[in-house]
């Protein structure tokens, strides 16, 4: 049975202050929960939500790394480097940084590659389409193919381990946010699409997370879905008590 997962990413938000004191209410807030959670931070806060979530069950993601051990690559983070820290997820392949930052299908497989060949850092692989790709009904192709591509040379056991979150990109930080409908027909092809690359068990095992505007009025609606596990959460997860409402579906 899948445990439902949700995840709070805070992209470039908080100080190292403003994340202590968020670590410090939150954990008041978590007791009692069967509900898996964790805070996607950037990567200068990563260190100390580790400290503080330590023994709470919260669980510490990044929001990049890159698939090379070391090297002149300014600006980037390896896999040991998060693995030194002691993280747990790895967000891989988000949209923000396909659009700003420029990664691939073949980058976010790379990443892909290196976190489940080198490291128990589990991927949060972002996968999602534009307006004008849903407007021209090319959604289900468009993630289809990123699906394929990102899990191509990985194996069945190493899929299991991955958590695919659909975000549709036109529903992120717009306040937009696609009907409970829309995102359950697309989280079930996400896992029609990994069962054909592997079988129905790995495909049963994989965590699929929606994500785009989810905030405590649409959750109940979106988590109730069947093919939809958790929920990668944006600015509602940068205060504690409504990334808690959300939690508390």
């Amino acid at each position: 049975m899948r445990i439902p997962f949700i995840a709070g990413n805070w992209k470039m938000y908080k100080t190292k202050k403003e994340a202590l004191e968020f670590a410090e209410s939150f954990k008041q807030l978590y007791k009692d929960t069967d509900i898996r959670a964790a805070i996607c931070a950037p990567f200068t806060q990563l260190e100390i939500l580790v400290e503080a979530f330590e023994g709470t069950g919260i669980g510490v993601g990044a929001q990049n790394v890159h698939f090379e051990d070391e090297g002149a690559f300014t600006g980037e983070i390896s896999v040991a480097m998060l693995k030194e820290i002691g993280v747990d997820y790895c967000i891989v392949g988000h949209s923000e940084r396909r659009q700003y930052f420029a990664e691939t299908d073949e980058t976010v497989n790379f990443k892909l590659k290196k976190l489940l060949t080198d490291s128990e850092i589990r991927p949060i692989l972002c996968v999602g389409e534009t307006l004008p790709q849903r407007e021209a009904r090319r959604e289900k192709e468009i993630v289809a193919t990123q699906i394929r591509n990102a899990f191509d040379g990985i194996t069945g056991e190493q899929a299991e381990q991955v958590v695919v979150a659909y975000e549709p990109i036109w529903a992120i930080g717009t306040g937009k946010t696609a009907s409970p409908e829309q995102a359950e027909e697309m989280c079930a092809l996400i896992r029609k699409v990994i069962e054909e690359l592997y079988d129905e068990d790995v495909c049963d095992k994989v965590i699929i997370q929606y994500g785009g505007s989810v905030k405590p009025e649409n959750a109940t609606e979106i988590m109730n879905m069947d093919e939809i596990d958790g929920a990668l959460v944006g600015g509602s997860s940068l205060i504690p008590s409504k990334f808690m409402d959300i939690i508390n579906f």
